[in-house]
C-alpha cells in the first residue's frame, strides 16, 4: 500500500507540474503578444551607430539594430510604433513623436535629455579645443543638468503619462563614454575623459531622479558598458569616426549587449 500510495503522489506531482509548465509558457507568450509597444526618444533610441537604418526613418536614422527594434523582433508585440529621432531633445520628442500613445498602450521606452544640455557640442568642445575648455563645457552641462533640464524632463514625462495612462514607462540613461586609465594612448586627456564621465554620471543621476517622479522605471546601462568603454580595448561605443554622425554613439553591439538588455530587465 505505501509503495502504491508514494507512486501516486509523484504521479500527481507530476502532472500539477507539466500543467503548470504548459499554462506558463503560453501565458508569458500571450503578456508578449499582447504588448502595444512605443519607443521614443533621441539618437541612443534610433539606433545612430548601429547602420541598418530602416529607409522610411530619413535623417532620424531609425535602425533595425537599435534597441527598440530588437525587442520588438523578439517578442512579437501587438503593435509597435518606432518614433525616436537622431537630435531630439525632450521638446522635440513631447512635440512630434507622441501621436502612437493612447489608452491603449502598453509599454513605452525614451531616451532624452542629452541634447537638451548640449552633451554633442560639448565632445566636439572636447575633441577640437583645450582642456580646460573642454572641463568648462562639461561644468556647464552639468549646470543645464540641474538647472533646466529637471522641468523639462517633467513635463515630458508628464505629457507622456497623460497620453498612455496605463503605460509601463521606462527611461533608459546613457553610457560612461570612457574606461579611465584605459588602453587609449592618443586622443582626450585622462582629466578630460574623467570630466566627460563625470558628466554623464550627473545626467544619469537626474533622470532617475525625474523618472522616479513620474513613477516610471529607470534603467541605467552604466553596468552593461562596463568594460566596453571608449579605451576598453573592446568598445561597444563609436570614438571620432566616419560618419561623423556616428561619433560617441553605440555599435550594434551596444545595442544587442548593452541596451536591449538593460530595457528588457525592467519592460
Amino acid at each position: 500500500m505505501r509503495a502504491t500510495k508514494s507512486r501516486w503522489v509523484l504521479s500527481a506531482l507530476l502532472a500539477v507540474s507539466a500543467v503548470t509548465v504548459g499554462l506558463a509558457q503560453p501565458a508569458s507568450a500571450a503578456a508578449s503578444a499582447g504588448e502595444r509597444y512605443v519607443a521614443l526618444g533621441d539618437s541612443y533610441s534610433s539606433g545612430v551607430g548601429a547602420g541598418s537604418y530602416l529607409s522610411d526613418s530619413g535623417s532620424c536614422q531609425r535602425s533595425s539594430k537599435a534597441y527598440p527594434s530588437l525587442w520588438a523582433a523578439a517578442n512579437a508585440p501587438a503593435s509597435f510604433s518606432f518614433t525616436a529621432c537622431s537630435g531630439a531633445t525632450t521638446g522635440t520628442v513631447k512635440s512630434g513623436q507622441l501621436a502612437p500613445l493612447n489608452s491603449s498602450t502598453t509599454l513605452v521606452s525614451v531616451t532624452a535629455g542629452g541634447n537638451d544640455v548640449g552633451f554633442a557640442d560639448v565632445m566636439q568642445t572636447c575633441v577640437l579645443q583645450s582642456e580646460a575648455t573642454c572641463v568648462n563645457a562639461v561644468n556647464n552641462a552639468i549646470a543645464q543638468v540641474n538647472g533646466t533640464l529637471p522641468g523639462s524632463l517633467s513635463s515630458l514625462y508628464s505629457t507622456i503619462r497623460s497620453r498612455a495612462p496605463q503605460a509601463r514607462v521606462v527611461v533608459l540613461g546613457y553610457p560612461r563614454f570612457y574606461q579611465l586609465n584605459g588602453n587609449c594612448v592618443v586622443g582626450l586627456s585622462e582629466t578630460e575623459r574623467a570630466a566627460i564621465n563625470r558628466g554623464s554620471d550627473a545626467l544619469n543621476a537626474m533622470l532617475a531622479k525625474q523618472a522616479a517622479n513620474a513613477g516610471f522605471a529607470y534603467s541605467s546601462v552604466v553596468d552593461e558598458f562596463t568594460g566596453h568603454e571608449i579605451c576598453s580595448g573592446n568598445a561597444w561605443i563609436h570614438s571620432v569616426t566616419v560618419p561623423v554622425s556616428n561619433s560617441y554613439h553605440p555599435t550594434a553591439t551596444g545595442h544587442s549587449g548593452g541596451y536591449l538588455p538593460a530595457f528588457r530587465s525592467v519592460a
